[in-house]
C-alpha cells in the first residue's frame, strides 16, 4: 500500500476597499476602466427586480457605452427569490451567454442580492471575482461586507453557501432616498445589533441621532452626516469581527446576536417579517433571556427596547407565531451542536460575554427559552 502526503499551505491576501459617498457608479466605472479586476474580459450584473428599474439598467447602460462586455441578469426581488433554483437559473443564462473563468460578477442591490451573486461568484468555474454596490442599508450594514453568501432553503435561510470575499464594495449613501421606509429601518436594526455587540459610545449616538435617519412617525430624515457615520460604523465594527474569525469558527458568532430566533421568526413568517425585523424580536428575546440568566441588566434591555421602538421596529412575537414552533425551528440556527440550541449574549451594552474555553455561545434550556418566548 502507497500513501503520499500532499501539503497544501496558503497565504492569500484577500483585503478590499469599502467606498462609501454619494452616486457612485461612476466611481465603480473608472475603477474597472483602472484595471480594479485584472484579467476580465465579460461582467455580469446580478440584481433583481427592483432595483433593476432603478439602478440596474442605468450601469449596465454606462458600462456599454464605456465599451465593456456586459450583461445584465436579474430575479424577482425578496428573500423567496434567494434560492438554489434562481442561483442555478442565473448560472444557465450565463453559459447560455458564453461566461468563463474570466468573467466578474457586479452585485447591484439589498442583502438578497449580494448573497446570492456571491455564492454565484464563488462556484462559477469554481470561483471568480465579484464587486458588491450596496443600495440598502441592509446591505451596507450586513450582506456587502464579510465575504458570507448564501442561498435559503425550505428548512432555514442562509444554510447552504460560500465564504466569497469581494474584490471592492461600494456604499451608495444617495440610494437609500428611495428605499421603503420599511425597508431602511429594516438596516437600522442590523445597526442596533453592531453597537449593543461592540461599541457602547456608538449605541448612545444612536440613541441621540437615529431620528436624524427616519422619525418615529415615518418620515425620510436621510442626514448626510449621520448616514454616512453609520455606514462608517457598520463597516468597521463588522470588519473587527471578522479580521480575526473569517470563517466563523469562534469570535464571528457574536455577529448572529439576535439572529438564533431572528431568523426563526423569518422563516416562520413566510418572509414577511423583514429580516431586520425579525432580527429586532431576536435582540429582545436574547436580551430578555440574557437578563433571566444574570448576564444582562434589567436597565441595558429597557435601553435596548426603547432604541428599537424608537427605530420603528417591532420588539413583540407575532401573534400567529407560537413558542413551540419558533423554538423548534430554532434547531435549524447554523449554531446548534449536539442538538443543543445555542445562544450568543451580550454581558453589557457595547460588550459580548465569553464563557468557558473562550466560547462566545452556550447551550441553553428548552424551558428557559419558552418562558422567555412568553414573558416576549
Amino acid at each position: 500500500m502507497a500513501q503520499l502526503h500532499i501539503p497544501i499551505k496558503k497565504v492569500v491576501d484577500q483585503s478590499y476597499d469599502i467606498e462609501i459617498g454619494f452616486h457612485l457608479v461612476d466611481v465603480l466605472i473608472n475603477d474597472l476602466k483602472s484595471d480594479l479586476v485584472t484579467g476580465v474580459n465579460k461582467y455580469a450584473i446580478i440584481t433583481d427586480s427592483k432595483v433593476k428599474d432603478i439602478y440596474g439598467d442605468q450601469l449596465l447602460e454606462k458600462m456599454k457605452q464605456q465599451g465593456f462586455d456586459v450583461e445584465l441578469f436579474s430575479f424577482p426581488s425578496g428573500e423567496t427569490s434567494k434560492t438554489r433554483h434562481t442561483k442555478a437559473s442565473i448560472e444557465d443564462l450565463m453559459l447560455e451567454k458564453s461566461f468563463g473563468r474570466d468573467s466578474c460578477i457586479i452585485a447591484i442591490g439589498g442583502g438578497a442580492v449580494t448573497d446570492l451573486a456571491g455564492f454565484v461568484a464563488g462556484t462559477f468555474s469554481r470561483g471568480i471575482p465579484c464587486i458588491n454596490y450596496a443600495t440598502t442599508l441592509l446591505a451596507a450594514a450586513d450582506a456587502s461586507v464579510g465575504g458570507k453568501t448564501a442561498v435559503n432553503t425550505p428548512v432555514a435561510t442562509n444554510l447552504i453557501g460560500v465564504f466569497h470575499q469581494p474584490e471592492k464594495v461600494y456604499i451608495d449613501l444617495a440610494t437609500w432616498s428611495t428605499l421603503p421606509v420599511r425597508e431602511l429601518r429594516s438596516g437600522l436594526a442590523e445597526t442596533i445589533k453592531h453597537a449593543c455587540l461592540a461599541d457602547e459610545e456608538f449605541f448612545v449616538y444612536l440613541e441621540e441621532n437615529i431620528d436624524k435617519i427616519v422619525s418615529t412617525d415615518g418620515t425620510l430624515i436621510l442626514n448626510q452626516a449621520v448616514c454616512e457615520h453609520i455606514a462608517f460604523k457598520n463597516c468597521e465594527i463588522k470588519y473587527s469581527v471578522v479580521e480575526k474569525d473569517e470563517l466563523e469558527t469562534n469570535l464571528r458568532q457574536i455577529l448572529n446576536l439576535g439572529h438564533t430566533a431572528g431568523r426563526a421568526l423569518e422563516a416562520l413568517s413566510g418572509y414577511q417579517l423583514f429580516h431586520g425585523e425579525a432580527v429586532a424580536i431576536g435582540l429582545v428575546i436574547q436580551a430578555k433571556l440574557g437578563q433571566r440568566l444574570d448576564f444582562l441588566l434589567e436597565e441595558d434591555v429597557n435601553r435596548i427596547i426603547s432604541l428599537l421602538k424608537k427605530s420603528g421596529l417591532p420588539v413583540q412575537m407575532p401573534s400567529d407565531i407560537s413558542h413551540e414552533s419558533l423554538l423548534e425551528k430554532m434547531y435549524t440556527d447554523k449554531k446548534v451542536r449536539k442538538g443543543s440550541i445555542r445562544f450568543v449574549f451580550q454581558d453589557r451594552i457595547g460588550n459580548m460575554k465569553q464563557f468557558e474555553n473562550s466560547h462566545y455561545s452556550i447551550p441553553v434550556d428548552e424551558a428557559l427559552i419558552l418562558k422567555t418566548l412568553e414573558e416576549c
